[in-house]
């Protein structure tokens, strides 16, 4: 029991939803206001790296405005140019192996 059901309980001789045909009123359980604070820095291109993804799903992204999915596993809506970035090292890598095994 949270501590305010539990004070509720001891002034009143009891749990409100023990007996909930006495009283008629409603239980209100509150909880402490918590706030998750997150930084937003640049749209999403925090790690700074142009990714691969291929030439389709980026032209369906700006149609659309639907995230698309790099080789590496980020996921994100393009909006900078590419060519400002370096290659993200997975993505290059993936690449790599990729096209030494033929896909």
């Amino acid at each position: 029991m949270s501590a305010r059901v539990k004070q509720y309980a001891d002034e009143e001789g009891g749990s409100p939803l023990s007996s909930p045909e006495e009283g008629g009123g409603t239980a209100v359980l509150e909880r402490p206001e918590t706030r998750e604070e997150t930084q937003h820095s640049d749209n999403g291109d925090a790690d700074r790296y142009s990714h691969y993804v291929s030439a389709d799903k980026i032209a369906e992204s700006k149609l659309t405005g639907r995230p698309v999915v790099a080789l590496c596993g980020k996921v994100w809506v393009p909006r900078h140019d590419p060519s400002r970035y370096p290659v993200c090292p997975d993505c290059k890598r993936i690449y790599e192996q990729m096209k030494q095994g033929g896909f």
